[in-house]
């Protein structure tokens, strides 16, 4: 039962979120990207959205490059640069650390202002506050995972993190068995994060996509419409 779990979980579930991700991220780029908006409220409490919005996204951006360079980078090349596992996973630590602490502070500042202002609040969906939820669970989940990260400096749990996804990125079918055994709260950490990647397309998530650089090939504007008058 705990390989059919842990086989579903860890390698066939891997694969139908990057595939739900890729698939409807390129869907919505190619019909929406003229068309979707982000319900800007940019002009109410300016100065908490600054804070918040400037911390998540350096902590986040921060968050997503040690990830995937730390879990796709070989072993190999680490110990060919002549760094430990130990010295990863402390760098790991105290990086990741720094910028989780960045991101939840901006996150909680964000959900705040959302929930707590009603101008606000009226102009915010269900899957707006519910990513931001999911988000700050998530990074709760990996802050915690640093206290069962520091009982195994060996690097043991971190190599074999690494092996899974680089197994799942390479189509190897035991992926999944190197990660059966890791911590509990890894488990839960890994399964949020492929969720998050499973619900992107279908959020204001998607506005990353969006970065200035996609401006420079656009060969349109965005749709806005005038809200008509009464009397019209």
């Amino acid at each position: 039962m705990n390989e059919t779990i842990n086989g579903a979980l860890f390698g066939l579930y891997p694969y139908i979120c990057l595939s739900v991700f890729l698939v409807g991220s390129l869907i919505r780029f190619d019909r929406e990207q003229y068309g979707w908006k982000s319900q800007s409220s940019q002009l109410l409490r300016r100065r908490q959205l600054m804070w918040g919005s400037n911390l998540f996204h350096v902590g986040i951006l921060v968050i997503l490059i040690g990830h995937t360079g730390g879990l796709l980078t070989p072993v190999k090349v680490f110990e060919f640069l002549g760094i430990s596992h130990t010295a990863k996973q402390l760098t790991a630590i105290i990086v990741g650390g720094l910028a989780g602490l960045a991101c939840l502070v901006g996150i909680a500042l964000l959900l705040h202002r959302r929930l707590s202002d009603s101008r606000i609040r009226r102009t915010s969906s269900v899957a707006d506050i519910a990513v931001l939820i999911i988000l700050l669970v998530q990074l709760l989940l990996g802050l915690s995972s640093i206290f069962v990260s520091l009982n195994h400096l060996d690097g043991g749990e971190m190599i074999a993190l690494m092996t899974w996804a680089q197994h799942i990125v390479t189509f190897r079918v035991d992926a999944w068995q190197f990660a059966a055994g890791v911590s509990p709260i890894f488990k839960v950490h890994l399964v949020l994060g492929m969720t998050i990647f499973l619900i992107f397309p279908f959020t204001r998530l998607v506005h990353i996509w969006s970065a200035p650089v996609w401006y420079l090939g656009r060969q349109g504007y965005q749709i806005v419409r005038t809200r008509r008058s009464r009397g019209a």
